[in-house]
């Protein structure tokens, strides 16, 4: 039984969504910073090699800076100011902040030619130490792809940030939107030109924390289209229909996350698509990714806990439930826009029905659900107060200047106490399929937010803020 909300607050969840990314942050922190139990960290990365690869985000309760999800979660946040900056209001230039504070790394990790920066840190030494991003004595090695090791996937995606980002730029700053732009190309020629997995070449640090399990050919694709988009430029239109016919015989039309992208791939392409109808074999595979997910549709794949959250296999499952909701929302615009019904088998998924089903998956988020608990950390009355996360569990730099090291931080990780710090914002990887949360710091899979499960939020949030009913 779903316990019965009052209506949520959209936009105190949308602002406290952005403050997360502000915990995130790793570098020389802003005067404007409003998190400010965080303090400047990792300020040397990349020095050993010459090269300034100071700032971005740390992906999640660790201290690693990985570029493949930073990068996802970089393009995803820029999808959703693209999509519903308008409804952000007052916190627009916060969406704004937290794209640029990514973007300015993104173009350090692509500034040596012939060279794309995939990670700095070595998650090995980071994951058996329980240390604030403050104290960090653990290698901050930068791990590389090139030409002769090439890494498609995470140098498509740092690509499809870049386009992406650029396009929220153009109207604000044409400088820096054309900076943006060129880069992206650039890296996308390098992506495409000096084809190969990364796990290949840098597998050995980059697994089994972000394996590519997908292959690269779906960044490309999806650098392709975004740098189509950013640019309309026919070269990479050709790509993408020379690129796009795929039988998708696995049943991958339906995933998407920071490691396969063919969902958001075609719902992407056919909003070109949907005025001109001249390749349909997109919008094809974006109407039965709907169905695969819509619970009364006889083709769905995905699974639902009694209480309504969306499912798959794997960890960190409250991904799956944001980023698929965004893809829901955005394509029950594209069916409005174009007059479209969409069938699945005998069922009508109309586009009020996806806004629905997008609408449950972040009002059960926020708390209506059979705990009655917020999965955002400060908002509601009830929220997860042992998240698995470094920072947030340790003291503050304010309230214990003497350094933590890497073993004596480990008491303060089995503790039972709540995290003295709250990660504002933070939404943790959710329940059990039972509808269940511990809200244990050891249980990581459950426990531990990420970027990318926040990225796509804030657009649904935006939406909702402005459409709540």
């Amino acid at each position: 039984m779903v316990k019965a909300m009052a209506s949520h607050n959209y936009g105190d969840a949308l602002t406290k969504s952005l403050l997360f990314f502000e915990g995130q942050r790793s570098g020389k922190l802003p005067p404007n910073q409003r998190v400010t139990w965080r303090k400047d960290s990792a300020l040397h990365d990349g020095l050993e090699f010459g090269v300034d690869l100071v700032g971005g985000y740390y992906d999640a309760g660790d201290n690693v800076k990985f570029n493949f999800p930073m990068a996802f979660s970089t393009t995803m946040l820029s999808w959703s100011v693209l999509e519903f900056g308008k409804d952000m209001g007052p916190d627009l230039p916060y969406a704004i902040d937290s794209i640029r504070w990514a973007t300015e790394y993104l173009l350090k990790a692509t500034s040596v030619p012939g060279f794309v920066f995939a990670q700095v840190g070595d998650p090995y030494a980071d994951h058996v130490c329980w240390e604030r991003p403050e104290d960090m004595d653990t290698p901050r090695t930068p791990y590389a792809v090139s030409k002769k090791f090439p890494g498609s996937e995470v140098s498509a995606e740092i690509a499809a940030a870049l386009a992406a980002s650029s396009i929220v730029f153009k109207a604000l700053d044409r400088g820096y939107f054309a900076r943006l732009l060129k880069r992206a190309r650039m890296v996308f020629e390098f992506a495409d030109t000096y084809r190969g997995s990364y796990n290949e070449s840098v597998g050995a640090w980059v697994c089994p924390f972000y394996c590519s399990y997908s292959g690269y050919e779906d960044e490309l694709m999806w650098g392709a289209a975004w740098l189509f988009k950013a640019t309309k430029a026919a070269n990479y239109w050709n790509y993408i229909t020379k690129n796009g016919i795929q039988s998708y015989s696995d049943g991958s039309f339906a995933e998407f996350g920071w490691d396969t992208k063919h969902a958001g791939i075609n719902v992407l392409i056919s909003k070109f698509m949907m005025s001109g109808n001249n390749y349909s074999n997109f919008i094809n595979y974006a109407d039965k990714f709907v169905c695969s997910v819509l619970p009364e549709s006889p083709s769905v794949s995905v699974s639902y806990s009694p209480g309504g959250l969306l499912f798959k296999p794997g960890g960190s499952n409250m991904q799956h439930s944001t980023a698929l909701s965004f893809l829901l929302l955005l394509y029950s615009r594209y069916l409005n826009q174009s007059k479209r019904l969409l069938h699945c088998g005998h069922v009508v998924a109309s586009s009020s029905r996806l806004v629905q089903v997008a609408k449950g998956q972040v009002d059960y988020i926020l708390g209506s659900n059979p705990l009655g608990m917020s999965y955002m950390v400060g908002y509601g009355s009830k929220f997860p107060q042992r998240i698995h996360h470094r920072a947030s569990s340790l003291p503050s730099m304010a309230d214990h200047p003497q350094r933590i090291a890497c073993s004596k931080g480990h008491p303060y990780f089995e503790s039972n106490n709540p995290n003295p710090n709250l990660l504002i914002g933070a939404v943790v990887g959710g329940p059990d399929i039972k509808d269940s949360y511990a809200d244990s710091r050891v249980d990581f899979v459950h426990s531990e937010p990420t970027t990318y499960i926040n990225a796509p939020l804030v657009g649904l949030l935006a939406y909702f803020k402005s459409h709540p009913s």
